[in-house]
């Protein structure tokens, strides 16, 4: 695991304009969980307003489940936090993941993008060399 949160100055008052932390936990449904507690330990740490920080919890949430879900080895999660905009971004070193899966009941999975793309002011996933890369934007002003 290897966390970091590099706060920046605003030249207005000296105060943190800019928050980004690092997270990195093998791709298991096990570690989930910690990723939605670092989340909002976190993002209660920046002062996150608590609704803007339910949203992000639960965004991050879904995107750590699919990344575990999907990953092979390891998943990561970067927060950036800027001039009111948090941008999330989930990686992991899975293949494009088959969209019908017949052996799941409808009514238990793929729920997650669309709450996703509900709550978030914008998403977009992409395939890297290395994985997949799934990136939200939040705006989370007060």
């Amino acid at each position: 695991m290897f966390v970091t949160d590099s706060p920046r100055t605003s030249p207005q008052l000296g105060r943190p304009r800019r928050h980004e932390a690092l997270l990195t936990l093998p791709a298991q449904e096990a570690h989930v969980c910690a990723v939605r507690h670092f989340t909002a330990d976190l993002l209660e740490a920046w002062q996150v307003p608590v609704s803007k920080r339910d949203s992000a919890v639960l965004i991050i949430d879904e995107l750590a489940a699919n990344a575990a879900q999907y990953g092979r080895e390891h998943m990561t999660l970067r927060l950036v936090l800027d001039d009111g905009t948090l941008h999330i971004v989930v990686t992991d070193s899975g293949r494009a993941v088959e969209r019908h899966r017949p052996d799941m009941a409808s009514d238990e999975h793929g729920r997650g993008t669309g709450i996703v793309q509900y709550l978030a002011q914008s998403t977009e996933a992409r395939q890297t060399r290395s994985g997949r890369e799934v990136r939200a934007r939040l705006r989370c002003s007060p």
